[in-house]
């Protein structure tokens, strides 16, 4: 769980990623936070299963993934946003795949769900047309059929990073992944999921230069390393 600034979200996500029955360890990757994040993280490392990794500086969402994959210990790896737009209940739904044999990894889609569900979050405009060209985009370069490339819900097994390194400072890390996984000879799952899109007063990171550093990230990592 890559974490930068998060001190209204972090003690509930935290709970509720600890409160699914999968057997699991957390670790919590502390960016660079200039709020009170990094005094909950230290308060929240002596819970059972919970490890926390601290960058001196803010180095982007992809040095931290990239901490949190090298800690990782476990045969599955899920990334766990630390605000609240994902729901950890999700978990089951995104490991069922990989259990049943079927897949090496899965996405968890903002799309797939039923557009009449009750509990189905909308996302703003802007950003639910941004997703699907960047998805449609990415699609074309690396021949997945994927309808959420940009979804944080990616879970999958730990072999699969082995020799895929994450060069992508900020949130290109999505299509890099994506362009490096397409390359592999692993099969790729999506499955719905609940989503609740938090907006730019909430915290919400995402800007216009994070997609074109994405366009860039699907022609660079589609061609080389």
């Amino acid at each position: 769980m890559p974490v930068y600034n998060e001190q209204s979200t972090l003690r509930e996500i935290v709970g509720a990623v600890l409160a699914e029955p999968t057997r699991k360890e957390l670790i919590l990757v502390d960016d660079g936070s200039s709020d009170e994040s990094r005094k909950i993280l230290c308060e929240l490392v002596g819970l059972p299963g919970v490890r926390v990794i601290k960058h001196d500086r803010n180095r982007g969402k992809g040095a931290a993934l990239r901490s949190g994959f090298a800690a990782a210990t476990g045969d599955v790896v899920i990334v766990q946003d630390a605000d609240l737009e994902y729901d950890p209940t999700e978990y089951a739904v995104l490991l069922a795949p990989l259990v049943r044999g079927d897949a090496e990894v899965v996405y968890g889609s903002r799309y797939l769900v039923d557009v009449d569900d009750p509990g189905r979050e909308r996302d703003t405009l802007i950003h639910y047309f941004g997703n699907r060209g960047l998805t449609f985009f990415s699609n074309l370069m690396t021949g997945l059929n994927l309808t959420d490339m940009e979804t944080c819900y990616k879970c999958f097994r730990r072999g699969v990073l082995e020799g895929l390194t994450i060069r992508s400072r900020r949130f290109a890390v999505e299509p890099e992944f994506t362009a490096k996984i397409a390359r592999r000879d692993v099969r790729v799952w999506e499955v719905p999921i609940r989503y609740r899109g938090r907006k730019s007063t909430e915290g919400k990171k995402i800007g216009w230069r994070d997609a074109v550093a994405a366009m860039w990230a699907i022609v660079r990592y589609r061609i080389a390393d």
